[in-house]
């Protein structure tokens, strides 16, 4: 079978979240002896890949703007997939499902899958037309793809409701990972269990605004390290206060992510609206306990297995927080079962499995 993803900036991922999803899921479909092809923005990578582990890699441009980056891309990759015909063309979030009446008209036989990764409208970056662009692209995706995957029984849910379409829950994942040292976190002062970490995009919805403050009240030697990139890192920086315990790193990837994870104390997660987090899950496959908001996704990833804020309650994560670093006990029990309970539902194997499935069906 070939399965063409289109959607995404590119693999090998140099961020989470859709990219991730793509270079995990399509090189563990190329194991289960699938042809894949991943279509990269041609800037995404420094080098044009032509491969990666397998998966083909086709390069293509696209205009450069925040507002038509991704559907210009997708138009081109969905023109050059019709030409090379594909068996599944499987479309990443409600953006790039805008065109999926395009392959259904102009390559009926190839089948259409869409995953709905998150409400992306929801994200101040857009301005009110882009918003109900998005919407719109959720529409025509619930309305005209063959199959919709979701990451979680409440969106299924809300899938059901509003547009009274059945689709396939099929959750993100994670690798399963050994110690994997301590020497890529020289350059900050850092040692295990030495600090706490929050890995994401630096957007207002991942809720750092709440973590920071919390932090800065929580009595412990113990450094907060805050991974990622966005437009909202200036403004947490000033609300950091110069506070020389919490760290910035900027974006990371490979083998010091894989470090960050693995030594953390405890992993934050603090958003007010998740698909279902790469990170968060990452995190439980490094061995880490997790403290999170109490969003439906985030519940649903962790289950009886972690420890649970009220979302937005600066006080309350602060409690919890305390309470954490004073009982570490606690916090070595919660990391095991997370563990325990990332090999047993959220492996990528697993996950490529299922989804194949999904397209063999």
């Amino acid at each position: 079978m070939k399965v063409s993803f289109i959607g995404q900036k590119g693999i090998p991922s140099r961020d989470g979240g859709v990219e991730r999803y793509v270079e995990s899921l399509s090189i563990n479909l190329v194991s289960l002896e699938q042809e894949v092809v991943v279509y990269n923005r041609k800037d995404y990578l420094p080098d044009r890949l032509k491969e990666f582990k397998n998966v083909k890699i086709v390069n293509l441009p696209y205009i450069n703007t925040k507002n038509l980056a991704a559907i210009t891309h997708t138009f081109l990759a969905i023109c050059h997939v019709i030409w090379k015909k594909s068996d599944i063309i499987h479309l990443q979030g409600v953006g790039p499902s805008l065109l999926v009446w395009l392959p259904k008209v102009l390559s009926p036989r190839a089948k259409i899958v869409a995953t709905l990764h998150s409400f992306d409208y929801y994200n101040e970056k857009w301005g009110w037309v882009a918003r109900n662009m998005l919407r719109l692209g959720e529409f025509m995706m619930c309305h005209l793809a063959d199959t919709v995957i979701v990451l979680t029984k409440p969106t299924q849910v809300y899938i059901k409701e509003k547009y009274n379409r059945d689709a396939f829950v099929v959750p993100n994942g994670t690798n399963i990972y050994e110690d994997s040292g301590t020497d890529r976190l020289l350059p900050w002062g850092l040692q295990k269990d030495s600090y706490i970490l929050s890995v994401s995009r630096i957007i207002r919805l991942k809720g750092l605004q709440y973590l920071i403050p919390a932090f800065l009240k929580t009595q412990t030697d113990k450094k907060s390290v805050i991974t990622g990139d966005g437009e909202y890192l200036p403004e947490l920086e000033k609300l950091a206060a110069g506070d020389p315990r919490i760290v910035f790193t900027g974006n990371q990837t490979g083998r010091t992510l894989d470090q960050l994870y693995a030594n953390a104390y405890l992993f934050v997660q603090a958003s007010e609206m998740e698909g279902l987090s790469i990170s968060l899950l990452e995190a439980m496959g490094h061995k880490t306990a997790c403290l999170v908001s109490d969003i439906d996704a985030n519940k649903e990833a962790i289950g009886e297995s972690g420890f649970i804020f009220q979302t937005k309650n600066i006080t309350d994560l602060q409690n919890k927080l305390q309470n954490l670093v004073d009982n570490p006990e606690q916090v070595n029990i919660k990391s095991r079962a997370l563990f325990e309970r990332a090999k047993s539902m959220f492996t990528w194997s697993g996950v490529a499995g299922r989804i194949l499935a999904v397209y063999k069906s």
